[in-house]
């Protein structure tokens, strides 16, 4: 199936499922699987910790393909599900690290690559910038999502979309310089 006529039968099944139809719900689910995988590897540097995000993610469509308004695209939507569950399982990760209780994972600096120490660098920053300037970041930068569906998507002007990216990044450079 070709990349437009898949982004169609998708935008369908989201409709059909969003209706009630658990059909849909099962095919959409596995169209979109690869989609979201490959979103949160691309916030997470770890495959296994970016499999246990998607499956958040997909889990969240379920529950919440009731609240897709279809305002804008489903494939928009689901870059901002995507991104929220790859971050928040980012966040869980983070957590289980630094409770006294959990044994550290031991790690072969052979193993860790530059890519993802600067990954969980940005991840961290990210946690230090307001929302309104992180969000928009990571739908660009990380999500390579276009200007006018991240506007779409958040529901603001493109003029406004650019200036919080432009605010995030320096924000984020000042937090990354100061590590």
């Amino acid at each position: 199936m070709d990349p437009e006529a898949r982004q169609r039968k998708i935008e369908q099944l989201a409709a059909l499922a969003r209706d009630g139809d658990e059909r849909a719900m099962t095919e959409l689910l596995a169209l979109i699987e690869p989609d979201v995988q490959q979103r949160c590897l691309r916030i997470l540097p770890h495959p296994l910790d970016a499999e246990e995000a998607a499956q958040d993610a997909l889990l969240a469509v379920v529950r919440r393909i009731g609240s897709f308004e279809g305002r804008s695209k489903f494939s928009t939507w689901l870059y901002m599900v995507s991104s929220n569950a790859a971050l928040d399982t980012y966040r869980k990760l983070k957590r289980r690290a630094t409770d006294p209780g959990e044994m550290p994972e031991l790690t072969d600096d052979r193993r860790t690559s530059i890519i993802a120490g600067t990954r969980i660098d940005l991840l961290d920053a990210l946690e230090q910038v307001d929302a309104k300037f992180g969000e928009p970041v990571v739908l660009r930068d990380v999500q390579g999502m276009e200007y006018a569906d991240i506007a779409e998507l958040l529901g603001v002007p493109g003029g406004t979309v650019k200036s919080r990216i432009h605010e995030g990044r320096q924000r984020l450079q000042r937090i990354l310089d100061a590590t």
